[in-house]
């Protein structure tokens, strides 16, 4: 009898070095000229997997994303995985920007792995949506290799990661 072999497709934001990323950018932005006696923020609500940034204006609400992006990129986080809402004006005459961080594969995104892993016949391979993962499981570790190199070179629209790899 056949030993199964598995793994699990996931997907996620670290949230220390989120938190990380957060402190760098906030000091790095005391320390511009540009931003001296502004009031700006960036808050990580790590409940919500939330970061909400507020800035005086449009322009500078972009520089601090930038930074952001520059500091979370360097921390090894999946950008992928930040998804940006719209500009909103705020209190005090500011505007926000609310950043939701992406924890766990969306709905979508697991049927689309399901249908792209289906159509190209991978000899034996199951593929099952498990919440907010997807299991691939097959008795040829080859076959295993080559849906992970298929899926590595497709775009999901999340930073896809492999992981729990098991022997049945």
């Amino acid at each position: 009898m056949a030993v199964n072999q598995s793994f699990d497709i996931t997907t996620g934001c670290d949230l220390q070095e989120v938190d990380n990323a957060v402190n760098q950018t906030l000091k790095e932005l005391a320390q511009r000229f540009d931003f001296k006696g502004l009031k700006i923020g960036v808050e990580l609500r790590r409940k919500e997997n939330l970061l909400v940034l507020t800035a005086p204006d449009e322009l500078k609400l972009k520089a601090i994303w930038e930074v952001l992006l520059g500091r979370m990129t360097r921390r090894g986080v999946p950008v992928k995985n930040l998804k940006a809402g719209a500009i909103q004006p705020a209190a005090g005459g500011t505007v926000r920007l609310d950043v939701t961080l992406q924890q766990g594969i969306p709905d979508e995104a697991a049927r689309a792995i399901v249908k792209f892993v289906k159509e190209r016949r991978f000899k034996k391979v199951q593929v099952a949506i498990q919440g907010d993962q997807v299991r691939v499981s097959s008795p040829s570790r080859d076959e295993l290799q080559g849906v992970m190199g298929a899926l590595k070179a497709e775009d999901f629209g999340v930073e896809l990661s492999f992981g729990n790899y098991r022997s049945q």
